[in-house]
């Protein structure tokens, strides 16, 4: 740690010393560049040869109702999207090229959002935290070095809100199908003695969800306080959020989709008279704060630096009512009752974890008319603590209220060190390369919720070089052609299943970028070849949490392509689609009680079709209307092929209105926002899941392999409506 903090001095030092002395200015273009630094060192530019989308705050606002941010990105390139509750709030998942949210790299303000051990990113703790955002930048493959996990199928980047010059104070609200509805107040002071501002927000979403008892209740904060003069801005954050959903993992089977797709099994008990009931607080009960202070400096129009601090502190259980539960796995005495032992119970349980997240990351860059070159360093240490207590049971032992009946920690520690530099070698030519290297060590000690030892202490080192190039053809026309290379650890529960081999993929980028006035096209072919991919076997935990297996070699190989074209002054389109093929190489599994190899298999939640399209149009200057529309193809559950894992292609429009109304005296604006999700009630099932497993009872002697699926299904049509003022 001690080495850590001296090279960054060193690095700072160094960059210090070419400072020159700049004029005092404070106005927005300062500001703005200011504000620029801050990513520099996980973001690309537009003509960088990594594949990406950028959204901006005004286009997320356009339908930022209560949905949670993957909901919001569900429209961008080779992106599918689901939720528990079938509505998008709640607990939501991103996929991006087929790879779920565990390998999208995801980082706030620089900062990993992933979570260390799961490296799950869980945007139901941040609710509303797209109100609160600048803009966002998606790449999808390797792309650039980034911190935290390496990115196996997208990264993807967000900024929080910049300075405002000019004070507001602005409040939105909404409200829609199932209950659903948002409320927030955000606030600015304005630049203050040109140099200071503070901002925030406060934010309560509550949703009854589409499943059945599949309820929301979240809120959330954010504020920032802000110093900009000569060339330096500070900003200390804070932001988090509170979160209580009732569970809805479970799924249901296809026949219970048929006839009752609504239907949540969370919860389900009976009682001492043989009634089914549901227990009513099957919840997940989690928050999380997050504290930043930031530093960026701009020594002269060529040097710059940032370095960042963070502290995320998260704490929460999740929630059980279990039926017959035996005393010895909660480590009660039998008890004797009137002459009859008894030794089961039906209690409610908890499942808790509480974690501690800590990083600094420091960064240079130097740019001139030829070459921009970053180099900087990241360090991060967790440590979290895993734990179950039960609450109340019907016979309690000799048991203590907050007796824990298993206890187990994780930490991890990360370095990470970087360099990249971009070459324009003359006006059509430039280079791009990326050196990394990652460090990393995680240990674990005690015992899982399932009273399994996991006492492990595993490290891990990598190297991911990363090298491309871009040919400028004219003004209108690019080409560009990268490499990177990612390696990731494998995270707490493939522990639990005894993997412990890291997975390694090489990701080949060939694209072409047209661009005039009116008119956007990308289109970019990859392959990425995996090593040790732990892909998704379709089976989830008695927590809804995806297994993992190692499947070998594998490999994605896809076309994308998006595009935005004008047809008239006051209409465009903005369609989208991706097609790949994505294999397990020789994939091998247990069939029957025998190891088969099935040859070239399909990979788990990869559609080989995932296009979109926005249609807008805008017949007054302050009205706005789209139809969004979306469809994803057939993808297996499972790695097997069987028919059993097969989900059905689904085929959705949404359709969104804007009317903003300016200049009102008594207030700037006031903004009427309509989404309609499903416009044509389509029942569509967009998530689930496929286990197996070896059934030798019913034929002696014989081993038959059992299958079975479970879903997920979204909400039918549904609205909501929004109004936002501004003052």
């Amino acid at each position: 740690m001690k080495t850590l903090f001296i090279t960054l001095g060193l690095v700072l030092s160094s960059s210090v010393l070419w400072a020159q002395d700049t004029e005092q200015a404070t106005d927005s273009t300062e500001i703005e560049t200011l504000e620029a630094v801050l990513l520099k060192h996980v973001r690309v530019d537009a003509d960088s040869p990594v594949t990406h989308s950028n959204l901006s705050a005004e286009e997320i606002d356009q339908r930022n109702l209560g949905q949670d941010i993957p909901i919001l990105l569900n429209y961008l390139p080779s992106v599918t999207t689901s939720s528990d509750a079938g509505a998008g709030v709640g607990y939501t998942y991103i996929r991006v090229r087929g790879s779920d949210a565990s390998r999208v790299n995801v980082t706030l303000n620089g900062i990993p959002y992933n979570d260390a051990e799961s490296q799950g990113t869980f945007w139901v703790n941040l609710p509303d935290f797209a109100s609160s955002i600048q803009n966002l930048q998606l790449q999808r493959g390797v792309g650039t070095s980034t911190n935290g996990s390496g990115a196996f199928g997208a990264s993807i980047n967000l900024l929080t809100d910049e300075i405002s010059e000019e004070a507001y104070a602005e409040t939105s609200h909404s409200y829609g199908s199932f209950n659903t509805r948002k409320h927030n107040v955000q606030f600015s002071t304005g630049l203050l003695k040109d140099r200071f501002e503070v901002s925030g927000r406060l934010s309560n979403i509550q949703s009854d969800g589409y499943i059945d008892r599949a309820s929301s209740d979240l809120s959330s904060y954010f504020l920032q306080a802000s110093y900009a003069e000569n060339n330096t801005l500070l900003k200390f954050l804070t932001f988090g959020g509170r979160e209580e959903t009732y569970q809805a993992y479970f799924g249901i089977d296809a026949e219970t989709l048929a006839n009752d797709r609504t239907f949540n099994p969370a919860g389900l008990y009976t009682d001492a008279d043989g009634n089914i009931r549901f227990y009513g607080n099957e919840v997940d009960n989690y928050a999380q704060d997050h504290y930043q202070l930031i530093w960026n400096q701009r020594f002269n129009n060529r040097w710059s630096s940032n370095v960042s601090l963070n502290y995320t502190y998260g704490r929460g259980y999740f929630e059980q009512y279990r039926e017959d539960e035996d005393f010895a796995t909660y480590g009660f005495e039998p008890i004797v009752i009137e002459g009859e032992e008894i030794n089961t119970t039906d209690l409610i349980r908890r499942r808790w974890l509480a974690n501690n997240f800590y990083a600094v990351n420091a960064n240079v860059n130097y740019t001139d008319n030829s070459v921009d070159i970053s180099g900087g360093l990241f360090f991060s240490d967790y440590a979290g603590d895993h734990y179950g207590e039960v609450i109340w049971a019907r016979f309690a032992s000799d048991s203590e209220f907050g007796d824990r009946y298993y206890f187990g920690t994780g930490d991890k520690s990360e370095f990470t060190a970087f360099a990249k530099a971009t070459w324009r070698i003359n006006d059509q030519w430039s280079v791009f390369g990326d050196l990394q290297g990652r460090f990393v060590d995680y240990e674990t000690t005690g015992t899982t919720s399932d009273l399994i030892e996991l006492n492990e202490n595993q490290t891990y080192t990598f190297f991911n070089p990363k090298a491309g190039a871009t040919y400028r053809w004219n003004e209108q026309h690019q080409l560009y052609l990268s490499y990177g290379r990612a390696n990731r650890e494998p995270r707490r529960s493939d522990f639990e299943q005894d993997i412990f081999t890291a997975e390694t993929l090489d990701d080949f980028e060939l694209g072409w970028r047209f661009n005039n006035k009116n008119t956007r096209v990308n289109t970019n072919i990859y392959y990425m070849n995996y090593q040790n991919q732990l892909v998704l076997t379709g089976a989830i935990d008695d927590v809804g949490a995806p297994i993992r297996a190692t499947s070998g070699k594998s490999y994605r190989f896809g076309i994308e392509i998006d595009a935005q074209l004008p047809i008239t002054e006051n209409l465009s389109v903005m369609p989208n689609i991706a097609v790949s093929t994505n294999k397990n190489v020789d994939f091998v599994a247990s069939i029957d009680g025998e190891l088969v190899n099935l040859g070239n298999t399909n990979i788990s939640y990869s559609p080989e079709i995932v296009a979109g399209n926005i249609i807008q149009y805008l017949p007054l200057e302050n009205l706005q209307l789209a139809l969004l529309s979306k469809y994803v193809g057939e993808q297996y559950l499972g790695n097997i092929d069987s028919e059993t894992s097969l989900l059905e292609s689904y085929f959705v429009n949404d359709f969104n209105i804007n009317y903003t109304l300016r200049d009102l005296g008594f207030m700037e604006s006031i903004t009427f926002t309509g989404l309609v999700n499903n416009l044509f009630n389509v029942e569509y099932v967009p998530n689930g899941y496929f286990f197996t497993f070896d059934d030798d009872f019913s034929n002696p002697g014989t081993v038959t392999t059992i299958e079975g699926a479970g879903f997920y299904p979204a909400a039918t049509i549904n609205f909501l409506l929004g109004v936002t003022a501004r003052f």
